[in-house]
């Protein structure tokens, strides 16, 4: 089954604005989008706003700017993800993008989990 292609113009503006990380792709999901570069979730769209991944180490300057996190309503309870709003001049160029996308990438490479080693079975 192929897939139709992204025309949501603010999905594309998001791809541009994190452009300097490599070819972006986006993909549907949950009412919004996924944005990932090399198969890495650095971003998602939903309610028509960006929010780029963060950690731990990453939130504080998030947060130090005026970020908005990402959260939503589950089972009477909110909940969050660890992506949170850029500033919103960074939503102007990707010049201005780039700093708070190489955060975002950053969190996600830190995500990602090595494969558990298995033992050798004697």
């Amino acid at each position: 089954m192929a897939t139709k292609p992204i025309t949501d113009p603010f999905v594309l503006h998001a791809c541009e604005m994190l452009s300097c990380l490599g070819p972006v792709q986006a993909t549907r999901m949950f009412g919004g989008y996924g944005l990932a570069v090399d198969g890495m979730n650095v971003a998602i769209i939903a309610w028509d706003t960006l929010f780029l991944k963060t950690n731990a180490e990453t939130a504080p300057r998030f947060l130090a700017e005026g970020a908005r996190a990402f959260e939503y309503e589950a089972r009477g309870k909110t909940m969050s993800l660890h992506y949170h709003t850029p500033p919103e001049e960074a939503l102007e160029s990707p010049a201005l993008m780039a700093p708070w996308a190489r955060l975002a990438l950053q969190a996600a490479v830190a995500a990602r989990q090595p494969a558990p080693r298995r033992a050798k079975r004697s």
